[in-house]
């Protein structure tokens, strides 16, 4: 399983995506996982990826929660979690999406 983070470099949630997604991949199995943090630095970079913000968690190339679209743009990017809208999906979210995968 490939899992990569991609994100822009001044993200405020890069670092909570990771510990979240470490986290739901514990749970649901996934112990030796490794998590590839990917740095985006241009639009043309955005171009080429399946970049919907940051952050973006994709797993084996596929967004793990899949949107409207892909973005050029280098800007942070929200999710819709029980409590609202917030710039990390819950840990919940995390192993639901995972789990959905096999």
């Amino acid at each position: 399983m490939k899992i990569e983070i991609l994100h822009i470099d001044d993200c405020p949630n890069t670092a909570e995506a990771g510990d979240r997604l470490r986290t739901a991949l514990d749970v649901t199995g996934h112990e030796n996982a490794r998590i590839a943090f990917v740095l985006i630095g241009s639009a043309h970079e955005a171009a080429g990826l399946q970049f919907a913000g940051s952050p973006t968690i994709l797993v084996d190339g596929t967004d793990l929660f899949p949107s409207a679209g892909r973005t050029q743009n280098l800007a942070c990017r929200i999710y819709s979690t029980p409590t609202g809208i917030a710039g990390v999906p819950t840990v919940d979210q995390l192993s639901e999406a995972l789990a959905s995968r096999r």
